[in-house]
């Protein structure tokens, strides 16, 4: 345990994250970051080989990790260390043996483990008495992102042999979504899984009218253009080929629109449907690459709108820092994230009332869609700024280590 703890309340955070990448913008980028800055000592132990996991399929920089490693680590003072794996299955990593070894040898003073439903987070579960460290969990998951066709056979082993071990031990397991999949798929109990947000990391997403001149001027855009961004990846899960249909026909608007597009198809038979649909469109369409976090804002400081026609994005928090209001489908959680007047929801899978929404936005008076830009700043940046979020998750941790070793402090 580190000695720090009892004289400063700072404490040695261990993230356990199956998969990291320095470059990306996850949870576990930003909350380290954050925690760093408010003086904990923090580590991230994560896996070797991650270019085998398809969740990285079409990012550049991942043949190059270490290099990306000391870069973050060197900015932020978050230590990183990766252990080696046997392969990824279904998008699980299977660790070699030794990983339960080495976060006992680490000695943190509480573990956040980054998503509940993992093969290591089970075993880290069934194996708890040998750690005996605080811990506290996080889900990402949402009902409508479940398609495993394993899925019912999963929640039936989760509910039976991993959430009594939860209930019995009382932890924590934070909802990142507002939704209760955890609750009505996993059994556990609503008390002891509070609702704690994504968000974004407003000291580097905001509006920037100089940046969006001079991106606009290197691109030949003109400042009466329309410009919507999409960032993301292109796939079906996504919705590439709904976006790349919407664009097809030319816009009947007054407005010259542009799209940007930051992301790769994986060059699998969807995403070469959707590089043809592209190829068709009768609107000037710039492509980028897949990018890093950190070289993202520029794309939305840009724009005028952004859009995500399929599931959620942790990017819908990054493009209204910026000032972006947001066009989505119309499922429950993009419905109650975009009544703020805020943004449109279009019915889930349809081009054509998806491009209405775009018009609507393209057509809709200066002064009214200056008030969705407002509305998008304030929203997230009064809800979502990881600087509180990072506070929130810290005070869990400290919460849960107070709960194991200060059970009777006030």
């Amino acid at each position: 345990m580190s000695i720090e703890l009892c004289g400063g309340n700072k404490m040695r955070i261990l993230h356990w994250e199956e998969m990291f990448h320095p470059s990306f913008g996850y949870q576990v980028n930003v909350l380290a970051k954050f925690q760093a800055k408010q003086g904990h000592e923090v580590i991230i132990l994560s896996s070797e080989n991650i270019e085998k996991h398809p969740l990285f399929a079409g990012f550049e920089n991942t043949n190059n990790i270490e290099k990306e490693d000391e870069l973050y680590s060197k900015k932020y003072g978050v230590t990183i260390i990766r252990l080696p794996i046997h392969k990824v299955v279904s998008s699980r990593v299977i660790y070699k043996k030794g990983y339960i070894e080495k976060i006992k040898a680490l000695k943190p003073d509480v573990i956040m483990c980054h998503y509940n439903d993992t093969l290591s987070s089970m075993t880290i579960i069934k194996k708890y008495k040998s750690i005996n460290i605080p811990i506290v969990f996080d889900s990402h998951m949402l009902e409508m992102a479940s398609r495993n066709p394993l899925r019912n056979l999963f929640r039936f082993y989760y509910k039976n042999f991993i959430t009594p071990i939860i209930i019995k031990n009382n932890w924590t397991v934070i909802r990142t979504q507002d939704d209760d999949y955890v609750n009505r798929c996993l059994g556990i109990p609503e008390d002891q899984t509070p609702f704690i947000s994504f968000g974004t990391d407003t000291s580097i997403f905001f509006p920037d009218n100089e940046v969006k001149l001079r991106f606009r001027n290197k691109y030949r855009i003109s400042s009466d253009d329309f410009v919507i961004v999409y960032t993301g990846k292109l796939d079906e899960a996504k919705g590439g080929k709904l976006l790349a249909n919407a664009f097809i026909e030319k816009f009947d608007v007054k407005k010259n629109i542009v799209l940007i597009v930051v992301g790769n198809t994986k060059g699998d038979d969807y995403g070469n449907k959707v590089e043809e649909l592209f190829s068709k469109s009768r609107n000037r369409i710039i492509r980028f690459p897949t990018q890093k976090y950190t070289d993202l804002p520029q794309f939305y400081q840009a724009a005028d709108l952004s859009v995500f026609p399929k599931q959620c994005s942790l990017s819908f928090y990054d493009a209204q820092a910026c000032g972006l209001p947001v066009i989505a489908e119309d499922n429950n959680i993009n419905i109650d994230r975009l009544k703020h007047g805020n943004g449109f929801t279009f019915k889930a899978g349809d081009f054509k009332d998806f491009r209405e929404k775009i018009i609507k936005c393209v057509e809709m008076n200066i002064s009214q869609f200056n008030l969705m830009k407002e509305n998008a700043y304030k929203y997230v940046k009064d809800n979502y700024d990881y600087d509180n979020i990072a506070k929130q998750y810290t005070d869990i941790l400290y919460n849960e280590y107070n709960k194991k070793y200060r059970p009777y402090d006030k």
